[in-house]
């Protein structure tokens, strides 16, 4: 018998699955990726079309900076942040969010604010 935690993986999955089906990035709009493990969270923009990451953000790239203080969500909010400065360096205004099968709720949900707001305030 598989365990909750092997359940709950294997569920996120084929939400995942279904949600990619449905969805694709494009250059002018790309596909803002999240991915959250126990201790990290990832961000990424990708270009579906030609199979392209535009632009990824982690909170490992705030520890390198010495900017990883905080709790997980607060962390989380300063990866959107960070991810959307390098959306509007490189001239994005609109994503399509991706938030691969994960609740939108916690660090996801704090992530995508982090990102909304930096967006709303330039």
């Amino acid at each position: 018998m598989k365990k909750s935690s092997q359940i709950k993986k294997i569920n996120r999955k084929a939400r995942h699955r279904r949600i990619r089906a449905k969805i694709s990035g494009t250059a002018r709009q790309p596909r803002f990726c999240v991915f959250r493990s126990n201790a990290h969270i990832y961000a990424q923009l990708i270009d579906d079309e030609k199979g392209l990451t535009i632009a990824a953000a982690s909170d490992l790239e705030l520890k390198a900076r010495g900017e990883s203080d905080g709790s997980q969500k607060e962390r989380a909010k300063k990866v959107g942040q960070l991810i959307a400065k390098k959306a509007e360096e490189k001239k994005i205004k609109e994503v399509i969010f991706d938030r691969a099968g994960y609740k939108y709720h916690g660090c996801v949900l704090a992530l995508a604010e982090g990102a909304r707001d930096f967006l709303a305030n330039t």
